[in-house]
């Protein structure tokens, strides 16, 4: 469905109205949100206006709340990423921190990990913003910046809680980074999420916070960073051989006989694509991790130790899934190739 561009003006000013945002103001970016019932389904719509040189862009995110079923098991982990996971969520303290691009799944993995956390001798709290998903018998705390109410003030008031594991939504400043660092050394286990491009580069980001080394090796224990990928309609999907140059991008042997499946198109699908499933790469901050960072170790020296630790990385996991004919080689390209 096209809409005329004479439509532009009521059309974005209805969807700010919507989204409580302030239709008067059109010269900075604004975020809104609404929940709504749809089909007896709870829906959470948020809302992101951008003013351009043309006119206000708008975005709307759509959280299906009624969706969320998740376990373990079921995100996508392979047999060995799951063994890590299980190795990291049985540690009594430390952090675990997911990372990603926005919309990679990030908060669905940690809510999932929460579910499994989440058990009548555990005090479990989060302060989030917002608050995505409503779990039963964890505490959740909604970030209220107009109120005071910050990601650094409100996980200060929760550590006078009592709490066995905290869940903070994303760690944006070093004021954060620093009381959850310090909450994970002190016998808390805390899990967040940070935007970074890989697992080792977390690291450096961390200390780029301003963090000391040797409370980033004692404090972590774990990193997970993960894409999404589109998965390949069953019903079009077509077969092909891989090309020479294909096969040396992924590091496969020319010589080796490689099928991958392409998207076509049909009645039951968009474009050739239908779901999505999400990559990993689990790094476990073992020993000769730790060692690394408290030397002041780069990234590519913590990366090539996960490496000979057989950390799998974002491209041979999304590779992995192509191999089986899930997705396609131009979804490998964007959620796992990097330069170098």
């Amino acid at each position: 469905m096209v809409l005329p561009k004479a439509n532009l003006s009521a059309i974005t000013t209805r969807v700010k109205i919507i989204g409580r945002m302030d239709i008067a103001e059109k010269r900075i970016p604004q975020d809104g949100r609404v929940e709504m019932r749809f089909n007896d389904n709870e829906i959470d719509l948020r809302i992101s206006s951008l003013p351009t040189v043309y006119g206000e862009k708008i975005v709307i995110r759509i959280l299906d709340k009624s969706n969320f079923n998740f376990t373990k098991e079921g995100l996508g982990f392979s047999q060995d990423n799951l063994n890590k996971l299980n190795n990291m969520i049985a540690q009594p303290y430390g952090m675990l921190l997911v990372t990603g691009p926005t919309g990679s799944g990030k908060s669905t993995t940690l809510y999932t990990i929460l579910k499994e956390l989440n058990v009548q001798t555990k005090n479990v709290i989060t302060v989030e913003d917002p608050v995505e998903y409503k779990l039963k018998g964890i505490n959740q705390v909604q970030v209220n910046p107009k109120a005071g109410l910050t990601f650094a003030s409100g996980l200060r008031s929760i550590l006078r809680q009592d709490p066995d594991t905290i869940m903070i939504g994303e760690i944006r400043d070093s004021e954060t980074a620093e009381i959850a660092v310090r909450a994970a050394i002190t016998g808390h286990l805390v899990l967040s999420t940070l935007h970074t491009n890989d697992s080792p580069s977390t690291i450096a980001r961390l200390v780029d916070m301003g963090l000391e080394p040797y409370l980033v090796s004692s404090a972590v224990i774990g990193i997970i960073s993960q894409r999404l990928v589109k998965l390949l309609c069953p019903k079009c999907k077509q077969k092909y051989r891989a090309s020479d140059s294909e096969k040396k991008i992924l590091g496969i042997d020319s010589k080796q006989d490689v099928t991958f499946y392409k998207p076509v198109g049909c009645n039951s699908c968009n474009n050739g694509y239908r779901g999505r499933a999400a990559v990993h790469e689990v790094m476990l901050v073992n020993e000769n991790i730790r060692r690394l960072i408290n030397k002041g170790a780069n990234t590519d020296d913590i990366r090539r130790q996960a490496l000979e630790d057989k950390m799998a990385t974002l491209l041979q996991s999304s590779t992995d899934l192509a191999l089986k004919g899930d997705t396609s080689f131009e979804e490998i390209m964007r959620a796992g190739y990097t330069l170098g």
